[in-house]
């Protein structure tokens, strides 16, 4: 079931927790592939009913982002959700979501705005703004839905930290399960900005499942300086890449980290071909 209205996802929740039906979120913006599926799956083990919500966020985009050119693909997305069982497929307007000619600006729409501690590294240092737009829009999910679980990947690992601190600073009564990383026979993380890159840009992007399997290796061969840890990355860039940030940090609380242990996940960002890549791994399994 395609819903646009927020009064309408609102009525049909009614109805299931009337029947006393658990209630399962996946938040996205759209394009989905195999990693939301993946989602989608847990969801469906986990609840009676799923909501998958298509979305592609404006006010987590920054001005000089790729907003106006984020594949939007609707009538495929809806399929794919059909297919897997969803219950309802929330895709509503901006209009929708943020009301009548909202500028969508800080001055006229309440933010709900994470730690600094938690937003001025890795994606949050170039990305100004960007947790912002997201806490928003996924407390206001939150609040329309009203789910039971809300299904995050482990991708996006900084924002899985971020709204988790959102939830219980805010007593938000939804929890957050993280699901692993879904990947390409090649290793490459699916993502829906892969398919801006070329089939050489594919090869140059596995650099980043390349750089932190190796780091891996190397902590599980006794290596624990993080500086070190960082080094052995270098090898495996050329010109094709552009490095935005190398970390490892606590994996809970996004802590930098000079000794990695058991709880530390290694993040990284790169650009291939334009295009804005992330990725990271957990250095024990």
């Amino acid at each position: 079931m395609l819903l646009n209205n927020i009064q309408e996802v609102r009525d049909e929740v009614r109805k299931w927790r009337k029947d006393g039906l658990t209630i399962g979120l996946v938040p996205t913006m759209g394009a989905l592939h195999a990693g939301h599926v993946s989602l989608i799956k847990k969801a469906k083990e986990t609840c009676d009913k799923v909501v998958v919500s298509v979305f592609v966020n404006p006010i987590q985009f920054g001005p000089s982002e790729d907003f106006d050119k984020y594949p939007r693909t609707l009538d495929n997305d809806t399929e794919l959700c059909d297919n897997e069982g969803v219950d309802v497929v929330f895709a509503p307007s901006a209009k929708e979501m943020y009301g009548e000619g909202q500028r969508l600006s800080n001055d006229v729409l309440t933010y709900v705005c994470p730690p600094f501690f938690y937003v001025n590294k890795l994606c949050g240092r170039t990305r100004t703004g960007h947790f912002d737009g997201v806490c928003t829009v996924v407390l206001k999910l939150f609040n329309i839905v009203q789910p039971d679980y809300a299904f995050f990947g482990q991708k996006d690992a900084q924002q899985v930290v971020i709204v988790n601190k959102m939830v219980n600073d805010l007593n938000v009564p939804v929890k957050i399960i993280q699901c692993p990383i879904v990947r390409e026979d090649s290793g490459l993380a699916l993502s829906s900005r892969n398919k801006y890159l070329s089939d050489e840009g594919k090869k140059d992007a596995l650099v980043l499942s390349r750089i932190l399997n190796n780091i891996k290796a190397c902590y599980k061969k006794g290596i624990t300086d993080v500086n070190a840890l960082k080094e052995t990355a270098y090898s495996f860039l050329n010109n094709h890449h552009e490095l935005e940030y190398l970390e490892l940090m606590n994996k809970y609380t996004l802590e930098e980290q000079e000794k990695a242990d058991n709880s530390t996940i290694a993040l990284i960002a790169c650009r291939v071909e334009g295009v804005r890549l992330i990725d990271n791994i957990y250095l024990e399994d």
